[in-house]
């Protein structure tokens, strides 16, 4: 992930990366419902080429893209169906009945109203009749609707979104419906008749191209548009490669721009554009963007998947969270019960740090992945875009795109250019069922402000304070024996992670986890491998609270952040610092987050509590801090191995 420097502590050195300020916006982690790992068996096969689309009409899965051939199962023989087939949901069976004929590929399909299927390509005839790049048609027998007028005269037809009767059509074409429009253009996806009040073009292509739209999403409440593509301009305003359009009146750009796709990637040439995909988030607060480029962060947002909120305006927007790849190609992005999915060619999510190679905090995520909402971060869901043993004869084992990602009725639908997928084969295309998934829940700290404050005195032993949000009892001590070589501790529902000296490890600590319900700490075990890279002895106090792990270190004098994904287990790979005033970071001992404040212990052995609002600038003001206790010869406020629970 992406901002301020990344602390290598294991080394005397720290690798620069954009400095950046927290957020106005901080997202708030939400339950979540993640598909299946492991891809249904049933579904059909192509060969050559890709799948771009998907679409469902009744109990019948439409495929549409540039595939020249399909077959039900691995030893079925080869039969030609160029660029659109269907086959039925339940059993992956292909359907017999509808076989329209194209000379063209599909890149997009609409299940649109009545019962027609709206499909978008690079064709010139449909069935032997004339219709360039845009048809409807029935999704029983593929016969060509002639009552719907729609036509693209020229160009492509790139992508479709469906919003109530509103269809919104992106590619590279000047006209629709004989009407000069410039990429983009609204129809009534009922009759396809042009929307005379939709006039917004976008024109001026990067580095003396053609200009064209190539991703498009509507929010859910139908008023913004989100647009994506090669162009400079949008109505004659600067937009480069993407721009937001109101369409609550009269459509119309929105005072909405950011300088990220301005600069070129790593190869103007090749990569003219690198906006891929953008996908509106469930409530349409924010939406997120997939691209590809090579190198070119931190002035670019080059092979990256980044956040932004829809109501933020004016020029040099940011992203709220940037998950770079490590310079591979992000080609597909789907938005589904507050889970992010991602496909592409890239390696590994978390990975701001190398180019071509895993770096500190990378985490492996072979061409599809999945990240949460709140910061970008990929949960503990990996079924790999590999066939492993299983591929057949002919078949291709990597490809470099995953053009789309769908989420249908029963489950995310993938089309790619190769034929493997979670280690079995999958030709072209695919599915992770919903069936088999399962449920993410948020985790945090105990919100109660009564409880018990913990303080580690010696190997293995705590002195459980009783605490009210401000003031102590009498402490008791406790024996812990899991509880040894401890550092930093935060509290996080049902257990407590922690800095443990581990002999042998690669920086000589780890973050472990031990169950705690307010009797024995258990016995612990390895967050993750991932976070192997990472010294948390250099943690000196340290709380979580909504997907991040707020803390101080060792020779710093700041208040820092990484995010700290509780799915997985996985630690970010940059470091934030926090604006905060009036306290100095660099003598606190162990902090806690007990009821929006930040308990803290120092180097004198006060215990200190200051208010914490991670929204504000400064987050922490040091003139409200207030004294809870002060250092006594029975117990000093002085070490890291400090939290606070309930029990």
């Amino acid at each position: 992930m992406w901002a301020g420097t990344v602390a290598l502590t294991t080394v005397a050195a720290v690798l620069a990366v954009p400095t950046v300020t927290s957020a106005a916006v901080v997202p708030t982690p939400e339950p979540a419902t993640v598909v299946s790992a492991n891809p249904a068996n049933a579904t059909p096969h192509a060969r050559d080429g890709e799948t771009r689309a998907f679409a469902e009409v009744g109990n019948l899965v439409f495929v549409g893209g540039s595939f020249t051939q399909i077959r039900q199962t691995a030893s079925s023989a080869w039969v030609t169906q160029r660029y659109l087939f269907a086959y039925d949901r339940s059993t992956g069976t292909i359907s017999t009945g509808f076989l329209p004929v194209l000379d063209g590929a599909v890149n997009t399909l609409i299940a649109g109203p009545g019962g027609t299927l709206i499909v978008g390509g690079t064709f010139k005839n449909v069935n032997g009749v004339a219709r360039r790049n845009l048809v409807a048609l029935n999704p029983t027998t593929g016969a060509i609707i002639d009552s719907w007028v729609g036509r693209s005269d020229g160009g492509t037809v790139r992508d479709l979104v469906l919003h109530g009767n509103w269809l919104y059509v992106a590619g590279a074409f000047n006209w629709l419906n004989g009407t000069a429009h410039a990429g983009l253009g609204r129809l009534n996806a009922t009759t396809g008749a042009i929307d005379p009040t939709f006039n917004i073009n976008a024109t001026v292509g990067r580095h003396s191209t053609t200009s064209y739209v190539w991703t498009i999403d509507v929010s859910p409440d139908g008023g913004t548009l989100a647009v994506g593509g090669n162009f400079l301009n949008v109505n004659d305003l600067p937009r480069n490669q993407m721009a937001l359009i109101d369409l609550t009146g009269t459509p119309t750009v929105l005072d909405w721009s950011t300088e990220k796709f301005v600069p070129p990637c790593a190869a103007p040439a090749t990569f003219v554009h690198y906006v891929q995909d953008v996908k509106f988030g469930g409530d349409g607060s924010w939406f997120v963007v997939g691209t590809n480029g090579g190198a070119g962060w931190p002035a670019a947002y080059c092979d990256a998947l980044v956040r932004f909120e829809t109501a933020n305006r004016g020029s040099g927007q940011l992203a709220t969270w940037v998950d770079f790849t490590g310079n591979d190609t992000v080609t597909s992005v789907e938005v589904a019960d507050n889970v992010i999915y991602l496909g592409g060619h890239f390696r590994w999510l978390n990975n701001p740090n190398a180019s071509d190679n895993a770096g500190a905090g990378a985490v492996d995520r072979l061409g599809i992945g999945a990240v949460t909402p709140a910061t970008g971060m990929p949960i503990n869901w990996n079924p790999r875009r590999s066939g492993g043993s299983a591929l057949p004869s002919g078949a291709s084992s990597w490809g470099s795109a995953v053009p789309v990602l769908w989420r249908g009725s029963d489950g995310l639908y993938f089309g790619h250019n190769s034929d493997g997928m979670g280690e079995e084969y999958h030709g072209r295309l695919g599915m992770f069922p919903l069936a088999g998934g399962r449920t993410i829940t948020p985790k945090n700290p105990p919100t109660a402000t009564t409880g018990n404050l913990y303080l580690g005195t010696g190997p293995g032993t705590v002195a459980k304070v009783p605490f009210n949000g401000t003031t102590l009892g009498t402490p008791t001590a406790v024996s812990q024996p899991n509880y040894t070589a401890a550092g930093a501790t935060w509290r996080v529902d049902d257990r407590i992670y922690w800095s443990h000296a581990v002999a042998g490890t690669p920086t000589g600590s780890r973050i472990d986890i031990s169950l705690f319900n307010g009797g024995a700490i258990g016995a612990p075990w390895e967050a993750s491998g991932y976070n192997d890279w990472y010294n948390p002895a250099a943690l000196t106090g340290a709380f979580f609270l909504n997907g991040r792990l707020y803390y101080t270190r060792s020779g710093a004098n700041a208040l820092y952040y990484r995010y700290f994904e509780i799915d997985g287990n996985y630690l970010g790979a940059t470091e934030f610092s926090l604006p905060t005033t009036g306290v100095t970071w660099s003598t606190v001992r162990g902090m806690a987050w007990v009821g929006g404040r930040i308990v803290y212990g120092a180097t004198d052995g006060t215990l200190r509590s200051v208010p914490f609002d991670p929204t504000a600038a400064p987050v922490v003001d040091g003139t409200a801090t207030t004294v809870v206790a002060t250092a006594t010869p029975e117990l000093t406020w002085s070490s890291p191995s400090t939290f606070f629970a309930v029990q």
